[in-house]
Protein backbone atom coordinates (compact mmCIF):
# COMPACT_ATOMS: atom_id res chain seq x y z
CA UNK A 1 0.00 0.00 0.00
CA UNK A 2 1.26 3.47 -0.93
CA UNK A 3 0.10 7.03 -0.20
CA UNK A 4 0.09 9.85 -2.73
CA UNK A 5 0.07 13.26 -1.04
CA UNK A 6 -1.56 15.71 -3.43
CA UNK A 7 -3.82 15.05 -6.39
CA UNK A 8 -2.48 17.67 -8.79
CA UNK A 9 -0.23 17.34 -11.85
CA UNK A 10 2.50 15.36 -10.12
CA UNK A 11 0.05 13.39 -8.02
CA UNK A 12 -1.63 12.34 -11.26
CA UNK A 13 1.72 11.15 -12.58
CA UNK A 14 2.31 9.12 -9.41
CA UNK A 15 -1.15 7.57 -9.60
CA UNK A 16 -0.76 6.62 -13.25
CA UNK A 17 2.54 4.95 -12.39
CA UNK A 18 1.04 3.05 -9.46
CA UNK A 19 -1.88 1.88 -11.60
CA UNK A 20 0.57 0.65 -14.24
CA UNK A 21 2.37 -1.32 -11.52
CA UNK A 22 -0.92 -2.66 -10.11
CA UNK A 23 -0.13 -1.32 -6.66
CA UNK A 24 -2.70 -0.43 -4.02
CA UNK A 25 -2.71 3.22 -2.99
CA UNK A 26 -4.74 6.11 -1.63
CA UNK A 27 -4.60 9.79 -2.56
CA UNK A 28 -5.01 12.55 0.01
CA UNK A 29 -5.98 16.06 -1.07
CA UNK A 30 -8.28 18.69 0.43
CA UNK A 31 -9.73 19.33 -3.02
CA UNK A 32 -12.22 16.64 -4.06
CA UNK A 33 -12.07 18.00 -7.61
CA UNK A 34 -8.29 17.70 -8.00
CA UNK A 35 -6.71 16.41 -11.23
CA UNK A 36 -6.62 12.80 -10.05
CA UNK A 37 -10.32 12.89 -9.24
CA UNK A 38 -11.35 14.69 -12.43
CA UNK A 39 -9.26 12.67 -14.86
CA UNK A 40 -9.36 9.22 -13.32
CA UNK A 41 -12.50 9.26 -11.21
CA UNK A 42 -10.58 7.97 -8.19
CA UNK A 43 -11.93 8.53 -4.69
CA UNK A 44 -9.86 11.10 -2.81
CA UNK A 45 -9.34 11.19 0.94
CA UNK A 46 -10.41 14.79 1.51
CA UNK A 47 -7.93 15.68 4.25
CA UNK A 48 -4.86 17.87 4.54
CA UNK A 49 -1.24 16.92 5.04
CA UNK A 50 -1.66 17.38 8.80
CA UNK A 51 -3.54 14.05 8.79
CA UNK A 52 -0.73 12.18 7.03
CA UNK A 53 0.90 10.88 10.22
CA UNK A 54 -2.36 9.47 11.51
CA UNK A 55 -3.11 7.80 8.17
CA UNK A 56 0.43 6.44 7.75
CA UNK A 57 0.42 4.96 11.26
CA UNK A 58 -2.78 3.07 10.43
CA UNK A 59 -1.81 1.97 6.91
CA UNK A 60 1.95 1.45 7.28
CA UNK A 61 2.63 2.41 3.63
CA UNK A 62 5.64 1.13 1.74
CA UNK A 63 6.06 4.41 -0.15
CA UNK A 64 4.82 7.96 0.30
CA UNK A 65 4.79 10.15 -2.81
CA UNK A 66 5.08 13.79 -1.62
CA UNK A 67 3.68 15.50 -4.72
CA UNK A 68 1.99 18.46 -2.97
CA UNK A 69 3.72 21.84 -3.23
CA UNK A 70 4.70 21.86 0.46
CA UNK A 71 7.41 20.24 2.60
CA UNK A 72 5.25 17.25 3.48
CA UNK A 73 6.90 16.11 6.72
CA UNK A 74 7.13 19.71 7.97
CA UNK A 75 3.44 20.25 7.31
CA UNK A 76 2.62 16.95 8.99
CA UNK A 77 4.24 17.90 12.32
CA UNK A 78 4.18 21.71 12.42
CA UNK A 79 1.26 21.75 14.89
CA UNK A 80 3.78 21.03 17.66
CA UNK A 81 6.35 23.63 16.58
CA UNK A 82 7.10 27.09 15.29
CA UNK A 83 9.88 28.20 12.88
CA UNK A 84 13.41 28.11 14.31
CA UNK A 85 14.81 30.99 12.27
CA UNK A 86 18.03 31.48 14.22
CA UNK A 87 19.64 28.29 12.91
CA UNK A 88 18.99 29.04 9.24
CA UNK A 89 21.98 31.34 8.78
CA UNK A 90 24.22 28.72 10.39
CA UNK A 91 23.03 26.11 7.90
CA UNK A 92 23.29 28.49 4.95
CA UNK A 93 26.92 29.23 5.77
CA UNK A 94 27.78 25.59 4.98
CA UNK A 95 25.84 25.31 1.71
CA UNK A 96 27.19 26.50 -1.68
CA UNK A 97 25.22 29.70 -2.51
CA UNK A 98 24.57 28.59 -6.09
CA UNK A 99 22.31 25.81 -4.72
CA UNK A 100 20.06 28.10 -2.69
CA UNK A 101 16.72 28.79 -4.36
CA UNK A 102 15.17 30.54 -1.37
CA UNK A 103 15.43 30.89 2.40
CA UNK A 104 13.27 32.37 5.12
CA UNK A 105 10.60 31.60 7.72
CA UNK A 106 12.61 28.66 9.00
CA UNK A 107 13.10 26.96 5.63
CA UNK A 108 15.66 26.62 2.85
CA UNK A 109 14.99 25.32 -0.66
CA UNK A 110 17.94 23.88 -2.60
CA UNK A 111 18.49 22.81 -6.19
CA UNK A 112 21.37 22.08 -8.53
CA UNK A 113 19.12 23.53 -11.23
CA UNK A 114 18.38 26.73 -9.37
CA UNK A 115 17.55 29.12 -12.19
CA UNK A 116 15.82 27.03 -14.84
CA UNK A 117 12.98 24.55 -15.23
CA UNK A 118 13.80 20.86 -15.04
CA UNK A 119 12.96 18.66 -18.00
CA UNK A 120 10.02 16.32 -17.56
CA UNK A 121 10.70 12.68 -16.74
CA UNK A 122 14.34 13.38 -15.89
CA UNK A 123 16.25 10.30 -14.73
CA UNK A 124 18.64 12.38 -12.63
CA UNK A 125 21.93 11.73 -14.45
CA UNK A 126 25.24 12.87 -12.93
CA UNK A 127 25.46 15.63 -15.54
CA UNK A 128 22.31 17.76 -15.38
CA UNK A 129 20.66 17.87 -18.83
CA UNK A 130 19.65 21.50 -18.22
CA UNK A 131 22.72 23.12 -16.63
CA UNK A 132 25.26 20.69 -18.18
CA UNK A 133 27.06 20.67 -14.81
CA UNK A 134 28.17 17.44 -13.14
CA UNK A 135 26.65 16.86 -9.72
CA UNK A 136 29.49 16.42 -7.18
CA UNK A 137 27.27 14.66 -4.63
CA UNK A 138 23.56 14.27 -3.85
CA UNK A 139 21.75 17.17 -2.20
CA UNK A 140 20.86 14.99 0.78
CA UNK A 141 24.59 14.56 1.48
CA UNK A 142 25.11 18.33 1.32
CA UNK A 143 22.36 18.76 3.91
CA UNK A 144 23.93 16.15 6.18
CA UNK A 145 27.25 18.00 5.89
CA UNK A 146 25.68 21.41 6.50
CA UNK A 147 23.81 20.26 9.62
CA UNK A 148 24.82 16.77 10.79
CA UNK A 149 22.03 16.65 13.40
CA UNK A 150 19.35 17.06 10.74
CA UNK A 151 16.77 14.33 10.19
CA UNK A 152 17.03 13.78 6.45
CA UNK A 153 14.42 11.89 4.46
CA UNK A 154 15.78 10.64 1.14
CA UNK A 155 13.45 10.82 -1.83
CA UNK A 156 14.19 7.76 -3.97
CA UNK A 157 13.66 7.88 -7.71
CA UNK A 158 10.90 5.36 -8.43
CA UNK A 159 10.60 6.25 -12.11
CA UNK A 160 11.97 9.08 -14.29
CA UNK A 161 10.73 12.34 -12.78
CA UNK A 162 8.99 10.56 -9.90
CA UNK A 163 10.29 10.29 -6.34
CA UNK A 164 9.00 8.81 -3.10
CA UNK A 165 10.10 8.40 0.49
CA UNK A 166 9.91 5.13 2.39
CA UNK A 167 6.92 4.94 4.70
CA UNK A 168 8.98 3.52 7.56
CA UNK A 169 11.55 6.31 7.17
CA UNK A 170 8.77 8.89 7.34
CA UNK A 171 7.24 7.44 10.51
CA UNK A 172 10.64 7.12 12.18
CA UNK A 173 11.50 10.72 11.28
CA UNK A 174 8.20 11.91 12.77
CA UNK A 175 8.84 9.95 15.96
CA UNK A 176 12.33 11.43 16.36
CA UNK A 177 11.17 14.97 15.59
CA UNK A 178 8.38 14.88 18.15
CA UNK A 179 10.90 13.97 20.86
CA UNK A 180 13.00 17.09 20.28
CA UNK A 181 12.75 20.66 21.53
CA UNK A 182 14.56 21.90 18.43
CA UNK A 183 14.81 19.98 15.18
CA UNK A 184 15.98 20.40 11.61
CA UNK A 185 14.20 18.15 9.15
CA UNK A 186 14.80 17.82 5.44
CA UNK A 187 13.59 15.93 2.40
CA UNK A 188 15.95 15.66 -0.53
CA UNK A 189 16.82 13.65 -3.63
CA UNK A 190 19.97 13.77 -5.73
CA UNK A 191 19.18 17.17 -7.22
CA UNK A 192 16.78 19.08 -4.97
CA UNK A 193 15.92 19.46 -1.32
CA UNK A 194 14.02 21.42 1.29
CA UNK A 195 15.11 22.04 4.88
CA UNK A 196 12.81 23.18 7.68
CA UNK A 197 13.92 24.16 11.19
CA UNK A 198 11.50 23.99 14.11
CA UNK A 199 11.51 24.75 17.81
CA UNK A 200 8.90 23.64 20.31
CA UNK A 201 6.03 26.08 20.83
CA UNK A 202 6.19 27.83 24.17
Amino acid sequence: MDIVVGGGKFGLKAVEFLISQRRDFIVIDRNPYCEVSKRLGIKIYEVGVEKLVEIAEKMNPEWIFPTASVHVIAEAIKYYFEPWNEVIDCILSRIPPRLVVSSGNGSIVLSYNRDKICIENCNSPEVCPVTKIKRPCPVFEIIRFAYPEAIVLVSHQIAPGLGAIKGLDFLEAVRKAKEKERVVIATACNCHGVITAFKRKI
